[in-house]
């Protein structure tokens, strides 16, 4: 708890988050013009400094390199001039998004000729707690202030030099643009009790997200006191049915794990109906080990690895629990739909579920009785993300089911307020 940190973390924290809450009354104000400009100097300003963010970024990938960072980690944290400038397009099209706040939810006229209305408004000061992924920095700093938030990121120590060159940027062009600096802030310094004690900033800071693996997400959930939305690891299946066309099916499990294995939404483990397995599977487990995939099956899959000659070894439940973030891979054949969403029910993170079927009963109850943020029906995995959804940039993918599940962009960073008008009326 607080008392438990050093008063001097706690100190340098609270004195952030003060500074944040002065700057996120004066983002309240803000036209959506104004608001959609900042961005787009935002943008400019990275594209600009390309070159001294990937100088910084090297050195963080060299460090974390030489001390035994895994290649799917080092890939999330690596950013070239591509990416940098992919992730400048985020910003700018965060700023074409219609702006939430103000929307009326609900509203409606009593019969004493009161009118109440249902406004969205900005949270006030959101809190991200996240590992070496520095585009969740720059992400966060412009869904941020598009939703009238100021932000404070506490990002992984992996990550260190990486993050201080892009807020030094962002800043830079916020003070340009003679909007506050203090609405986007960055916690360099108290290592972890930075983070324990800007999710125990209770009255300071209204919501904190974490971002990352399940060490860090239940950290953060058992041990705040300030309001948390709880995104989840991605422990994503894909369900080749009896009723599946097997070259969509071969291209979208493909997809879901090859594309880009080290992030939440790719697939970590493949069911299929028993049916089709004998055609289906010696060309997928094929395709799969030719790209590289680590292969755990069940003994019968495993099978099918035998009779193709391909390597593999024998699954285990924690393998089956287990987000890989890799080219790795677990197989099960399963005898019916009712085996793979009970295999699902088990196993799930409740991030993303895909079925592959021309069924469309059996479509039906995947998507009925699944219990997931995202369920596909003959598309891949890899498409439960914001910008994929047309959000614009993700601030996380919630797995909970309070307030926000799913992708969380614009909408998903506002609360509300009741708005009352009458005209002299008492009770």
């Amino acid at each position: 708890m607080a008392e438990d940190i050093d008063p001097q973390v706690v100190d340098y924290v609270h004195t952030i988050a003060r500074r944040a809450r002065l700057a996120s009354r004066e983002l309240a104000l803000l036209t959506r013009s104004q608001k959609d400009a900042a961005l787009l100097a935002l943008a400019d300003a990275l594209e600009s400094g390309a070159a001294q963010v990937v100088a910084a970024n090297t050195e963080d990938v060299e460090r974390e390199r030489s001390g035994g960072m895994a290649d799917g980690l080092l890939d999330r944290l690596t950013l070239t001039t591509e990416r940098v400038q992919s992730v400048a397009q985020a910003l700018r099209d965060v700023a074409a998004l219609p702006d939430p706040v103000g929307e009326v939810v609900r509203g409606s006229t009593l019969a004493n000729g009161l009118t109440i209305r249902q406004v969205r408004v900005p949270m006030g000061v959101v809190g991200m707690i996240y590992e070496a992924r520095p585009n969740v920095t720059v992400d966060a700093a412009g869904l941020g202030l598009k939703s009238g938030n100021a932000v404070i990121l506490r990002g992984g120590s992996a990550a260190s030099r990486t993050n201080e060159a892009l807020v030094g940027l962002l800043r830079a062009a916020l003070g340009q643009q003679g909007l506050p600096a203090d609405a986007i802030n960055l916690l360099s310094e108290g290592g972890r009790a930075a983070g324990r004690a800007l999710m125990t900033a209770r009255g300071l800071v209204d919501l904190v997200i974490p971002r990352g693996g399940a060490s860090l997400i239940q950290t953060v959930v058992t041990e705040s006191t300030v309001p948390v939305i709880e995104t989840g690891v991605g422990n994503c299946h894909v369900y080749v049915d009896a009723g599946a066309d097997l070259s969509s099916a071969l291209q979208i499990t493909l997809n879901s794990k090859t594309h880009r294995p080290s992030v939440c939404n790719a697939a970590e483990s493949l069911l299929v109906h028993q049916s089709i397995a004998a055609d289906f599977l010696p060309k997928a487990l094929a395709e799969l080990a030719g790209a590289g995939v680590l292969l755990h099956t069940d003994h019968r899959a495993g099978e099918y690895a035998d009779a193709a000659g391909i390597a593999h070894d024998a699954v285990t439940d924690e393998h089956f629990a287990t987000e890989f973030l890799a080219l790795e891979m677990s197989v099960a054949v399963v005898d019916d739909l009712d085996g793979a969403l009970a295999h699902v029910q088990q196993f799930t993170s409740g991030h993303t579920e895909a079925i592959v079927t021309e069924d469309r009963s059996a479509a039906r109850r995947w998507v009925n009785e699944v219990d997931a943020a995202a369920v596909m029906v003959n598309a891949s995995t890899r498409f439960t993300d914001g910008g994929e959804f047309g959000f614009g940039a993700e601030i996380g993918i919630s797995t909970q089911k309070l307030h926000a599940r799913g992708p969380m962009a614009l909408p998903e960073l506002t609360t509300t307020k009741w708005v009352v008008e009458g005209d002299g009326q008492v009770r």
